[in-house]
């Protein structure tokens, strides 16, 4: 009887299995393996580099000695392997659109100032998206103005603030938006972003150009433009600054 009721169990098995697509090896079920059917280019070898990159397929923007790939950086001193705010912001010479962005930035170590006033900076992706730099290790301010905010318009998940004078890092994936003919939003940007390791944004999106003044709103401009590091009044440092073109992988041209 137990016979019998294995052959049945065994041939149920083999009629679900042929009725999904799959084998049936000494009693044992076996899935095919799915394929999909695409033909991806290989992608590209690169070397990620020491901590905290660059990796090999970077645009170094500033390593310490000069500024050269920024406009408005001769006011700027450059020592120790950073480069202090001083005068005015500067401004890239070079245009990006979807990008891998790190900044290294310490505020200064002697406290000065309060809320806005101490240790003000800011990253501006596309000279108009800010995500803001600030200290604000035990320094309260409006939240969607904290250091890892998109200023004004999204407070950072957690707040990961290093002590004044410490160094801090952001990692900053931005994908650009993009505009029909007539100027329309077609897609939002989206930050996701890391401070000091730490995910503080998470395919955040974007409500448009971030005001002082104003509410956000989208105004159409060209896919890449350059980055802009504000110079608030605050003698911020930074140091290994790199970005990286994020491309979508390709698939290889019919043979």
């Amino acid at each position: 009887m137990r016979r019998l009721q294995s052959y049945i169990t065994l041939g149920l098995a083999r009629r679900m299995l042929i009725l999904f697509g799959g084998l049936l090896i000494a009693g044992v079920a076996v899935s095919e393996e799915f394929k999909s059917g695409i033909r991806w280019l290989e992608p590209k070898a690169v070397d990620p580099g020491p901590m905290g990159g660059p990796p090999s397929d970077a645009l170094v923007l500033f390593d310490g000695h000069d500024l050269s790939n920024w406009n408005g950086g001769d006011k700027w001193e450059i020592a120790d392997g950073c480069a202090t705010a001083r005068g005015n912001g500067i401004t890239s010479k070079d245009a990006f659109g979807d990008c891998q962005f790190h900044i290294e930035w310490a505020t200064p170590a002697t406290v000065s100032g309060a809320g806005q006033g101490r240790g003000n900076s800011g990253v501006y992706l596309m000279e108009r998206y800010e995500i803001q730099i600030l200290d604000s290790y035990d320094n309260p301010t409006y939240f969607d103005g904290q250091a890892g905010s998109i200023y004004k318009q999204r407070p950072p998940q957690v707040n990961a603030c290093r002590k004044p004078g410490e160094w801090q890092a952001y990692d900053i994936i931005f994908s650009a938006p993009q505009f029909d003919d007539k100027g329309g939003v077609v897609k939002p940007a989206y930050v996701t972003m890391l401070h000091n390791g730490v995910v503080v944004h998470n395919h955040t999106e974007l409500l448009g150009t971030t005001f002082y003044d104003q509410p956000p709103k989208y105004q159409p401009h060209a896919p890449k433009l350059p980055i802009h590091i504000q110079f608030h009044g605050n003698p911020v440092r930074f140091r290994n600054l790199w970005i990286r073109e994020i491309n979508l992988p390709q698939i290889a041209p019919a043979p």
